[in-house]
């Protein structure tokens, strides 16, 4: 009997084990990335300028080009290669986070948020039946409810939208959006999904979670170590139930809310 016929079995059994232990976890990642790139794509961020709506107690940003520090003069393509823009604004603009840290002195900052909490899975409540009878309409607890009696159980870890189409005057009338009181979430409604729904986040079209005096569903969201993004769009071009959504936002140090770039991932 040949060596070879001892060598070969082994060989070929080793290279099932490495083909086993290596091949799955690389090829599972290359059928997901296949699968989501197959997917629609939804946009979730307003862009923003100077003159968009912000809150009444911040001033509105300033960009300008950004300049030497020696010689004042702004960068240009022509004259250096390159050119730059000078931001000044309040961290709370446009589409933008809001930790934890925001509302609490021990809360979480931008920086201190789990990755895995960026990419989850997304539902989102249509509030805009509602509106016709109530333009200012809180979305109750009884209103959750009858979602989940059409939608399902709201899963555990998800990300909760409020979809209100606050959004469509974001540009066409930024006074309107500006508007108070506006349709926003209820604390009932807010504090069923944290607590019996384990949910990760929240997210809506207006400026605020809710227009109470004292920002109860807010502060509320927040102190509870959950984070929200606010003033969201294109929430109508996303189903109640079934697509993910990816947010990002910069790496600020002990940073307190940034704008950020939110999509969904359609089914």
């Amino acid at each position: 009997m040949s060596i070879s016929r001892y060598v070969l079995p082994v060989c070929a059994g080793v290279g099932f084990f490495l083909a086993a232990s290596q091949g799955p976890r690389a090829a599972s990642l290359e059928t997901l990335y296949r699968t989501l790139a197959s997917k629609n794509y939804v946009d979730l961020t307003h862009s923003f300028g100077p003159a968009t709506p912000v809150w009444a107690g911040f001033p509105q940003a300033k960009m300008s080009p950004a300049a030497d520090p020696k010689t004042k003069e702004p960068y240009t393509i022509q004259k250096d290669g390159f050119r730059a823009t000078f931001y000044e604004m309040v961290g709370q603009y446009g589409t933008h986070v809001d930790p934890p840290a925001h509302f609490s002195e021990t809360g979480a900052t931008m920086d201190q948020i789990s990755l895995k909490d960026m990419i989850l899975p997304l539902v989102v409540f249509d509030e805009t039946p509602l509106l016709a009878h109530d333009p200012n309409h809180a979305f109750s607890l009884e209103d959750l409810h009858a979602w989940e009696k059409q939608h399902g159980r709201v899963p555990k870890g998800a990300f909760a939208a409020l979809r209100t189409d606050m959004s469509k005057d974001w540009d066409k009338d930024p006074e309107r959006f500006k508007r108070s009181p506006f349709p926003a979430w209820s604390l009932a409604a807010v504090k069923f999904l944290v607590e019996q729904r384990g949910i990760t986040a929240i997210g809506h079209e207006s400026m605020d979670s809710d227009t109470t005096e004292k920002m109860e569903t807010e502060t509320y969201i927040l102190r509870t170590g959950h984070y929200q993004i606010e003033i969201m769009d294109n929430l109508d071009k996303v189903p109640a139930k079934g697509a993910l959504i990816v947010v990002t936002w910069p790496k600020v140090r002990n940073g307190l809310g940034f704008p950020a770039r939110a999509f969904a991932i359609l089914p």
